[in-house]
């Protein structure tokens, strides 16, 4: 089975050369593997990175593109490299990701067996041994944080709603179509809900893994919550069934915040104490369940504040990306 493998990269120079690497290990016949590299408009080295693996490596793999993606989105560089896709299975990877040597065979063998839509158990790392990384990651990957899909959590074989670095067969892009562009961050939330509408599953299976290399400072986590949340509000005119209850618990939590912080200005304190209570309460729980599980080490004493500025970032942007999604529609219709 020849299969497509997509890498869409920006800024990436310092994480692009080991997803490379875990490319170059796999056990999959590489004369079987077209290899389809697009750099978004980066201003660092990462086309010269990709590009130089094409000249080392092209002989080796059944092709190397090295494409561009000028609109630099991540939904129109995805479009940009499966419009040249040959592949019977099409499999998309972050730049930041790496995988062990099975990982595509084991997702070709799930295909063989009849599924259309595969991937595995997505575990997040650190970049380096340092405790602060590792705090944040925790953060990362608690339920509190952000931690809710089952493919972050399990390795169980089951049908599951979504999956990151997933293999597709070519015929469900056929069917359902290319990725909307004008998404940034969500297009793969609107793109699966067009997938499952279609009558298609998504296995996770115990014998696929891949890794993401988490972010290293709380100010590039904070940024991203933020982003994430402003995309789930804009994406929302274009699709509001795309997303879970959970996707705006954030929102309604600063909602809340706002609401009982009006009130206490008409001195109606209860509200606002009934919050900030029971936030507390489910934070130390949290807290106390994350100690039980890792150890103790007093940076996860700032674990509470973290998740507090996370969930805030992610529910402003949610707000955020709702009003301007209301203003899109205005400016639509006149």
């Amino acid at each position: 089975m020849l299969v497509t493998f997509i890498i869409v990269a920006y800024n990436a120079e310092r994480v692009i050369e080991k997803c490379l690497e875990s490319l170059n290990a796999q056990k999959y016949s590489h004369e079987q593997i077209e290899v389809i590299l697009v750099d978004s408009s980066s201003t660092d080295n990462t086309k010269e990175i990709l590009q130089q693996f094409k000249k080392n490596f092209e002989k080796e793999y059944n092709r190397i593109l090295v494409l561009d993606n000028p609109k630099r989105t991540l939904p129109c560089g995805w479009n940009v490299a499966l419009k040249e896709a040959k592949g019977e299975a099409v499999v998309r990877v972050d730049a930041h990701s790496t995988f062990p040597d099975t990982f595509i065979e084991e997702d070709v063998k799930e295909l063989e067996k009849g599924e259309n839509i595969v991937g595995g158990h997505r575990i997040s790392v650190t970049s380096e041994n340092i405790q602060w990384q590792k705090t944040l990651l925790i953060a990362e990957q608690s339920l509190f944080g952000s931690g809710i899909a089952k493919y972050r959590r399990t390795n169980e074989r089951e049908y599951v709603s979504t999956l990151a670095h997933a293999m597709y067969r070519k015929k469900v892009f056929d069917e359902v179509g290319t990725y909307n562009e004008k998404l940034a961050r969500t297009e793969d939330n609107e793109m699966h809900y067009r997938m499952k509408k279609a009558g298609y599953k998504f296995l996770l299976s115990p014998n696929v893994v891949s890794y993401h290399h988490a972010r290293n400072s709380l100010k590039g986590m904070i940024k991203q919550k933020y982003g994430n949340g402003k995309w789930i509000g804009i994406t929302m005119k274009y699709c509001p069934k795309c997303f879970a209850l959970y996707h705006f618990i954030p929102l309604f939590f600063v909602l809340a915040i706002i609401l009982c912080s009006v009130l206490a200005v008409f001195h109606i304190n209860i509200p606002l104490y009934l919050l900030i209570g029971a936030y507390a309460i489910f934070n130390i729980i949290n807290l106390v369940l994350i100690i039980i599980q890792n150890g103790f080490h007093i940076q996860y004493l700032l674990l509470p504040f973290i998740f507090l500025i996370l969930h805030c970032s992610y529910g402003w942007g949610t707000t955020v990306g709702l009003v301007k999604a209301i203003f899109m529609k205005k400016e639509k219709s006149k």
